[in-house]
């Protein structure tokens, strides 16, 4: 019981202690820089920012572990997501095959009606090219194998 009264003493005496250190610090600072130095003054600890440098150090840092290799003269990169297409122009590429990974960097740009008015022709056309492509390959004639057709046809 008394060490909990202590206790309860203690906390009653810091919320005091920094209430008057408040109470100080805006008497001796004008309205406008009152909540700058009021809050710099209270911070035990100066807050410390990242740099994107840091970030990518640690993301190549990561990528030499996976034992990504570069692959060279990729002149373009599209994504297809949805209805949005993502294309980079000039990427670097590294790949990973053992861990399935790809790493594309560069400046993407995001283009959704050209590769849809692009797409139903793209499909057109490679369909007449398999019909075409299909043509050139006989049929075969049912209960023959291709083995006793090449047999026939050295003969």
């Amino acid at each position: 019981m008394e060490e909990e009264e202590e206790e309860e003493d203690l906390k009653t005496k810091m919320k005091k202690n920094t209430k008057e250190k408040i109470m100080k610090l805006k008497s001796s600072i004008s309205p406008s820089e009152e909540w700058v130095s009021l809050s710099a003054s209270l911070r035990k600890k100066k807050a410390v920012h990242k740099t994107t440098t840091t970030d990518d150090k640690r993301l190549q840092s990561t990528l030499k572990r996976i034992g990504v290799n570069a692959i060279p003269a990729i002149e373009e990169v599209n994504i297809f997501k949805d209805d949005v297409v993502i294309q980079f122009l000039n990427p670097k590429v590294q790949a990973s095959i053992a861990a399935n990974t790809w790493v594309v960097s560069g400046a993407p740009q995001t283009k959704t009606e050209q590769f849809q008015k692009q797409a139903p022709e793209a499909g057109a056309a490679s369909a007449v090219a398999q019909e075409e492509n299909d043509d050139d390959v006989p049929e075969l004639v049912p209960g023959e194998t291709f083995e006793s057709a090449a047999e026939e046809a050295k003969a």
